[in-house]
């Protein structure tokens, strides 16, 4: 696949802080990729250094084989949509996506291309106020696909959400996405997110990136401790991470504890076991199974399951 956005050793120096370190990244033209990591890692100003809000202390951007990282955002094919939408509440929903192209002869055809692509033809006339969570948010989508950007950079947009509507907003991003072909770059701190819409994540700590891969790269053959925590649920025991969904639960085989706590999850059901040792591990079952707190429980898990770190 051909590189659209390609970072080299991007750093940037605040007074008393270096926010992101070194930072070399390729990111594929037409993919959906996502920078995921914890506040403050670095993820959201690597992604102002790419739009031009901030310029980088040392290393270079590159955009469709281009240098940009001394141009102004104004002279970069990359648009940006904002945690807050940015919306502006006294216009309508056409007039908030028309807004940039005030000057271009093709504007109607255009936004009207793009309200129909995003299913908003029908709340055209409609002011922000008036419109649901996800219904602005496909309007600040809207807004920045009309300018027809090579890279389209998303700063936790579904953050404001709530949960239910997350779950379908972000189904409609991916679909939109796979249908426009534009290259996505995605900031989150969401790991089911991440792992949900991405062509590939790069997981950011303390300004660095840990590791950078697909999404069942990262969960099944993580680098580092950090990745390992942060993509999912893991288990530290005798020096190795288990997986719960990899514990085995039995009243024959493994290792000796105790439940102290069960979670009832629909599909399945998490079990907090603290073995003899002290030990705490968790274990996802099938919701049809059928143990209580207080109930003695051997754990056990294959040796091909347990991930190992260099200390």
């Amino acid at each position: 696949m051909e590189v659209i956005l390609e970072l080299r050793g991007v750093s940037k120096d605040f007074p008393g802080q270096r926010a992101v370190r070194e930072v070399s990244l390729d990111i594929e033209r037409g993919s959906f990729f996502s920078l995921l990591g914890p506040s403050g890692c670095g993820k959201t100003t690597t992604l102002r250094l790419i739009a031009g809000f901030e310029t980088p202390s040392a290393g270079e951007i590159w955009l469709n084989g281009a240098r940009i990282d001394r141009l102004p955002p104004y002279r970069r094919n990359v648009n940006t949509v904002f945690q807050n939408y940015a919306l502006f509440p006294h216009l309508t929903v056409r007039g908030n996506v028309e807004f940039g192209l005030r000057r271009a002869g093709d504007a109607a055809e255009r936004v009207h291309q793009v309200l129909e692509q995003l299913q908003l033809l029908e709340k055209e006339s409609r002011k922000p106020a008036q419109l649901s969570g996800g219904e602005r948010q496909r309007v600040a989508l809207a807004r920045a696909l009309v300018l027809a950007p090579d890279v389209l950079l998303l700063d936790e947009p579904l953050s404001a959400l709530d949960p239910q509507l997350r779950k379908q907003v972000r189904a409609e991003l991916k679909e939109l996405q796979r249908r426009t072909g534009v290259t996505f770059l995605f900031v989150t701190h969401d790991q089911e997110e991440a792992l949900a819409l991405s062509d590939r994540i790069a997981v950011m700590n303390a300004g660095e990136v840990e590791q950078a891969g697909t999404p069942q790269e990262l969960y099944q053959k993580p680098r580092s401790r950090f990745v390992a925590s942060f993509l999912g649920e893991m288990n530290w025991v005798d020096g190795a991470g288990i997986r719960p969904e990899c514990v085995r639960l039995s009243c024959e085989e493994g290792r000796p504890g105790t439940i102290t706590h069960t979670t009832f999850l629909g599909p399945h059901q998490h079990f907090t076991i603290r073995l003899e040792g002290g030990e705490v591990v968790t274990a996802q079952v099938p919701a049809r199974a059928e143990h209580s707190a207080g109930e003695a429980i051997r754990v056990s898990w294959d040796k091909a399951d347990e991930l190992r770190f260099p200390t």
